[in-house]
Order: structure tokens, then C-alpha cells, then sequence
């Protein structure tokens, strides 16, 4: 960067993002030549800003036994699926849609680990015939299923049991998944008795244990209250005669949307890695299950002013950007960074951001001091994850269009959904 770059403010969590000139850039593009040349609502993504939280998990992992594979719930875009395959990852998936869109990228199923609590026999069967690297497994119901699949489609299934250790990930309740009243996982006093069923079933072969306590944890002790009610349970499982071969930890690692100080890839693994040896159980590999953490703060919501509204409670600033398009603030209650993408440089006042949508829950960001007016463009910060993904077409609404950015270029890689994408396949009576 010149002197000029960087005396300009770069996004929080965002260092891909910055000012030049008084303007917004992904990397080498000013992002309102993408407003003006693509519209808004408008997904932008950073090539370079995937690339380095990737190298931060590789160059944590050195040269351990360690299989990353990225939570693709979380941005499931084709262009950033192809992105992580090109760098070697393997990919967590919860649907045989996501195992679709795995393999059209020509991702390796053999680092394909197929989680959730609802896998249907069709899913199943396709993933057993793409030959993925493991199922992880939620419930005895599902192991006994998972054999029948099995059984007749002729392979064996690779199987691990996601256990619930009771661990509280100090997160919000939505994405809290490790307490024993979530719907996810094996009980840890039902484990050990689940893998004796899973050991007696045919068709099944057991790798590995799998954990996954939530998301977005700026604290990694909640890890280690789970590891070490794993090791127990791994070393359970040796005296009962089964070896496991993996530890899958899942994913869960947090991003900054405002003042949060997440950890380090490497502040989680060397710790891991002192246990296991400590436990003597060196010799199992290490699987990881990072969404959020590898594309939260990849990517920004450009969104235009409409109008701004005034009245005695309030200031809103009412874009064209709405809760179908990001979900996170209505549903969560999320904070996202919002600023404007050529800022006025005046003291602004406090607005409230909403949307066009016919419901008050529709909001972006509340109470943000900023100096706009009608037709600014503004981004919307750590938009990386659950953002486009959770998309919909409430109100008829199409949904947006999405850009990776690459230096000095940009590629759209999902086009603006039109109206007729909306209406193909209703039909009405005759």
C-alpha cells in the first residue's frame, strides 16, 4: 500500500477490505464501481481474504496429523467451494445437496465428512456411493438406517458418533450445540453403549469420535471441558475393544464483528496437541470442522439508501438490502459493522438500518452513528458466513447477486435472481 492507502481506516476483522482515496476497495476494486455496474443488494467476496484465513489453519497444522474440512453451511457459493478444494480441503456437509455442490467442483469425497441429525437413505446412498471419509453419526435410529444403506447398496459406511458432552460454548442459544437439551448428538453417558450398537451393526465401520459444541466461541476453554470428556470416553472405548482412529473436534472458532479478540487456529491445536500426548492418545489424527472462521470476514453486503425517515423515537436509514438477504441481525440479533462505502466525513446522526420488507423485525443494524443521505451506498461488515446462504424470497424479493473479488478484477459468480426464476415451476389451476 502508499502512504495514502494506509492512512485510511480498514474494516474491523477486514484487512482486505480498506480505503483508497476516500473509497471503499476490495482488495484492488472500488466497490462502488461494483454498486454501480451490478446493483445492490450485492454479496462481494475477497479471493485473497479466503486464501489467508486458509493459511492460518495450515500454518497452525504444520506438519500434524490434521484434516481441515471447512463447514460449508456456511457459504456454500461454488466459487468459494472451488477455492478451498484448490487449496486441499476437505469439506463438512449436512445434506446430499451439499454433497452436490461438493463434488460439481470437483472436491474429494474422500475428505468428505457427512454430518446432521436428519440424513434421509437417499442421502445416505449417494454419499456412501461418492465414497465419502465418514458419516458422523447423531443417534442410534440413524446408525441402524445407516446400515441398512449400507448393506444394500453393497459398501461399508465409515461411521463416527457425534457426542454431546454437556459443554457450555458461552454463545448465543441458537448456536449452541453441545448442551444435553440441543438436538445434536449422543449424550455423553449413552456414547459408549451407541458405539457397542454401532460395533454389532454390519455395514458399519467405526473411525472416530466426533464433537461439535457451537459456533462463533471467542473463548477456546469450552474446547478443552469437551476434549477432556472425550479422552475419557476414548479410553472407555479401548478397554470395551474399539479403536478409534480420528478425533473430530468440529468447527466453531469465532470472527470479529466488532470488539471480539478471537483466537488463533494455532492457540486451539498446540493446546489439543498437549493433551493428546499427555493422554498418550498421539497417534489419533485430528479432524476439524471451521466454517465461519474461514469466510466470516471474507465477505460484505453492498446495500443502497432508499430514503432516510425521521420521526420522534427514531432515524432510519431504509435500504434496499432486507432480512431475506441477511438473516443473521433478525434471527440472532447480530451485530454487523456498517459504513459507508465513500463516506462525508460529517458528524452524521444515529439511524436505525431496516429493510423494504413488511415486517418490523426487519433490520440490519441499530443505532449506528453515520453521515449518509438518500442513494449512498453502504457495506455491511462479516458477511461472509450465513449470509447468502440463508437467503430467501420473502415478499417476492430476488436474491442477491454475489461478486469474488481477485486484485484488480472481479468475477460475478452467482447471478441476480430475476422474477422468472422466482415464478418458474408455480403453476395455477386450470
Amino acid at each position: 500500500m502508499n502512504a495514502r492507502q494506509t492512512a485510511q481506516p480498514e474494516l474491523a476483522g477486514h484487512p482486505h477490505f480498506h480505503y483508497v482515496d476516500g473509497v471503499l476497495h476490495a482488495e484492488g476494486v472500488p466497490l462502488s464501481d461494483l454498486a454501480d455496474a451490478l446493483g445492490t443488494p450485492l454479496y462481494v467476496y475477497s479471493r485473497a481474504a479466503l486464501h489467508a484465513a486458509w493459511n492460518t489453519y495450515r500454518d497452525a497444522i504444520g506438519e500434524r496429523p490434521v484434516l481441515v474440512c471447512y463447514g460449508m453451511k456456511a457459504n456454500s457459493n461454488l466459487a468459494v467451494l472451488k477455492e478451498f478444494a484448490r487449496l486441499g480441503a476437505g469439506f463438512d456437509i449436512v445434506s446430499g445437496g451439499e454433497l452436490k455442490r461438493v463434488l460439481a467442483v470437483g472436491g474429494d469425497p474422500a475428505k468428505i465428512v457427512f454430518s446432521g441429525v436428519g440424513k434421509q437413505a437417499w442421502e445416505m446412498h449417494e454419499a456412501l456411493m461418492a465414497g465419502v471419509k465418514c458419516f458422523n453419526v447423531e443417534s442410534t435410529a440413524e446408525l441402524a438406517r445407516l446400515s441398512d444403506v449400507a448393506q444394500a447398496c453393497g459398501r461399508t459406511a465409515r461411521v463416527s458418533l457425534r457426542v454431546n458432552p454437556d459443554v457450555d460454548a458461552q454463545t448465543h442459544p441458537y448456536i449452541s450445540t453441545g448442551l444435553k437439551e440441543n438436538k445434536f448428538g449422543i449424550a455423553i453417558d449413552e456414547a459408549l453403549e451407541a458405539y457397542q450398537t454401532a460395533a454389532s451393526l454390519p455395514g458399519l465401520q467405526i473411525v472416530g469420535v466426533d464433537c461439535h459444541i457451537g459456533s462463533q466461541l471467542t473463548d477456546i476453554s469450552p474446547y478443552f471441558d469437551a476434549l477432556e470428556k472425550l479422552l475419557d470416553l476414548i479410553d472407555r472405548l479401548a478397554d470395551a475393544g474399539i479403536r478409534i482412529e480420528h478425533l473430530d473436534l468440529g468447527g466453531g472458532l469465532g470472527i470479529r464483528y466488532t470488539d471480539e479478540v478471537p483466537p488463533s487456529p494455532r492457540a486451539l491445536l498446540d493446546r489439543v496437541f498437549d493433551r493428546l500426548q499427555a493422554r498418550g492418545l498421539g497417534h489419533l489424527h485430528l479432524m476439524l470442522e471451521p466454517g465461519r472462521s474461514l469466510v466470516g470476514n471474507a465477505g460484505v453486503l453492498l446495500t443502497t439508501v432508499q430514503f432516510l425517515k425521521h420521526n420522534d423515537a427514531r432515524n432510519f436509514a431504509i435500504v434496499d438490502a432486507a432480512m431475506n438477504d441477511l438473516l443473521r441481525p433478525t434471527l440472532y440479533q447480530a451485530y454487523h459493522g456498517v459504513r459507508a462505502v465513500v463516506p462525508r466525513g460529517g458528524a452524521g446522526q444515529v439511524y436505525d438500518v431496516v429493510g423494504p420488507v413488511c415486517e418490523s423485525g426487519d433490520w440490519l443494524a441499530k443505532e449506528r452513528l453515520l453521515d449518509i443521505q438518500q442513494d449512498d451506498v453502504l457495506a455491511v461488515e462479516s458477511a461472509g458466513a450465513y449470509g447468502m446462504v440463508m437467503a430467501g424470497n420473502y415478499n417476492t424479493r430476488p436474491r442477491a447477486a454475489e461478486v469474488m473479488v481477485d486484485g484488480t478484477q472481479y468475477h460475478v459468480v452467482r447471478q441476480r435472481e430475476t422474477f422468472d426464476d422466482l415464478l418458474r415451476g408455480e403453476s395455477t389451476l386450470p
